[in-house]
């Protein structure tokens, strides 16, 4: 009988494992087109604008990273280690990015049509 148990758990544990392996990974974590407009507002609000420009366009302080999507030496996991590490001239944001977010930045850097993010929301004026 424990035998047989044993049997079931394992043959279940495959099968569970079996499935997970063959969805894709937003299925199981989020969706990707969530994740890709999440991404865009933390582009804008982490300040990745500053030295990369609107959309990532490049600017003075950092490369373009338009065609980002289409450079295969830049993996997910090489793009996430950038952000979180650093490099070259990059400063490292594990600080102040979590991994949650990193892969939203990854989501989207790397998307087909990255979507625009919504308008900052406007601070009020300090009263006087």
């Amino acid at each position: 009988m424990i035998a047989h148990s044993r049997f079931v758990f394992r043959l279940f544990a495959a099968l569970l494992l079996a499935c997970a392996v063959s969805l894709p990974a937003h299925a199981l974590f989020g969706s990707k087109k969530a994740d890709e407009k999440a991404g865009a507002i933390l582009f804008r609000d982490k300040g990745c604008v500053h030295c990369h420009g609107a959309g990532g366009i490049g600017g003075k302080k950092a490369p373009s990273l338009v065609d980002l999507r289409k450079n295969k030496l830049w993996t997910p996991a090489k793009i996430t280690n950038q952000i979180l590490n650093g490099g070259q001239k990059m400063p490292p944001f594990s600080e102040s990015v979590t991994d949650q977010e990193a892969a939203q930045l990854v989501a989207y850097l790397r998307a087909k049509h990255r979507p625009v993010p919504p308008p900052a929301p406007q601070t009020a004026a300090p009263a006087q």
